[in-house]
């Protein structure tokens, strides 16, 4: 345990601003005592006999190891078909800007108006963006510039961190640990989030894995999620009145969550309308949200065409996943959506995805019009879900409908119903 008197360790290879940033905000925090181990993280199971089966394969095919921004073209295992990878619109996406500050300033027009924003979007595409967060603006830079840090490393250094097949903590390059094909041109950091904890978990998370020199980024991403968790409960108080159900069902429902948190890495593509940064999914969780740098990228499919999110300064992009979906009883939509990337310029965003607990069975509220309609799937547990898209199902539109099959089946009997899990 280190002692709280110890000076707080520079960032390695971090610009100054990045330096700085960290600085200030560990200054307005007192040091928390930290656990000098690699913790186990809450959101990831232990893995049955199929599962391990599966492990000791994608450990054989972690051996291609890509350093993408040395690849002078694109490797074949990135090529995508040209049905995911076709060109998008140049017609934004309609993303309404919510400012979800009218939850605490009284404001009670600015409440109606923000709720039937959020109904609208949610019954057709899920994508909103938010403003009023309260998360501050040197927060949000030093946890972006904390990723950049990061994968900026040599790659030797970053796979310290390497996930282990079938979990979702860990580092990444381009998920080659699982796929072998359609691989994505990113690299990807993950790892749990919950508070209440004896000590920080994310603290603990980097100073065990990384080692004492990322204690610094620890503790910026440590309160980072600790304002997305707050923000979370935020939007799903306002869920709560765009959908007319109980006040707090969801807010309660969420308040002991287990999320994950993912920090994305797009370089520079040298042939990038051959390939996708993320391949085309819904997001199996229940809310996610996306804090994107100024380099747009983000698509969402509508009516058949990909539709770009243009980066707003200060705002979040929240999208409904597909727990959320099951909660709101398919009233509110999980929608296909993938990265792209770019020949010039690299590319960063923070994705938080709000979990439940393992263990907390997912239905929806049982008075109100969500209650009062005939149910769309049946109970579950996200520990469930989670294993289903992790380990035998490539997330799609489709999900909930494969995973209720897989459900009458018994998820004991592990059999595999697709070849590949969401990218």
């Amino acid at each position: 345990m280190v002692s709280q008197a110890q000076q707080e360790p520079a960032l390695p290879h971090s610009s100054s601003t990045a330096k700085r940033a960290a600085a200030s905000l560990m200054d307005a925090r007192p040091a928390q005592p930290l656990l000098l181990r690699a913790p186990t993280p809450s959101i990831d199971l232990p893995a049955s006999k199929p599962d391990r089966a599966a492990a000791a394969a994608g450990k054989a095919a972690a051996a291609s190891v890509f350093d993408l921004r040395r690849e002078p073209k694109i490797p074949a295992p990135f090529v995508w078909p040209h049905d995911d990878a076709r060109p998008a619109s140049a017609a934004e996406l309609d993303v309404p800007l919510v400012d979800v500050g009218v939850l605490r300033n009284g404001d009670r027009a600015g409440l109606r108006r923000a709720a039937a924003q959020v109904a609208a979007a949610c019954a057709t595409h899920g994508f909103f963006q938010v403003c009023g967060h309260g998360v501050g603006a040197d927060l949000a830079r030093a946890a972006l510039d904390g990723a950049s840090d990061f994968f900026r490393l040599p790659l030797a250094e970053k796979q310290r961190a390497r996930r282990v097949p079938g979990t979702v903590s860990g580092y990444t390059s381009a998920h080659a640990d699982r796929f072998a094909s359609k691989l994505p041109w990113k690299e990807t950091l993950s790892f749990g989030f919950h508070d209440g904890a004896a000590s920080p978990v994310v603290v603990d998370y980097f100073a065990g894995t990384l080692g004492q020199d990322f204690e610094a980024v620890g503790r910026v991403y440590q309160r980072y999620c600790e304002e997305m968790k707050a923000l979370s409960l935020t939007i799903m108080e306002l869920l709560e009145l765009s959908l007319g159900v109980e006040r707090g069902y969801y807010r309660d429902f969420f308040e002991d969550s287990r999320s994950i948190m993912r920090c994305n890495y797009y370089p520079p593509c040298p042939e990038p309308e051959r390939t996708l940064g993320t391949g085309p999914h819904c997001d199996p969780t229940a809310l996610t949200i996306l804090l994107q740098d100024d380099v747009g990228g983000l698509e969402v499919l509508v009516d058949g065409d990909w539709r770009p999110v243009r980066p707003v300064p200060g705002a979040m992009v929240i999208n409904i996943g597909d727990t959320f979906m099951a909660l709101s009883n398919g009233r509110y939509k999980s929608c296909l959506h993938r990265a792209v990337v770019n020949q010039r310029q690299e590319r960063r965003s923070l994705a938080f995805f709000l979990c439940p607990r393992e263990d907390r069975v997912v239905r929806p509220p049982a008075s109100g019009a969500v209650g009062e309609a005939p149910r769309r799937y049946p109970d579950f547990t996200w520990a469930d879900l989670m294993r289903f898209t992790q380990r035998h199902y490539r997330a799609d539109t489709r999900t909930l409908d494969a995973f209720t099959r897989w459900l009458s089946h018994g998820p004991a009997q592990d059999a595999p119903v697709a070849a590949a899990a969401s990218t």
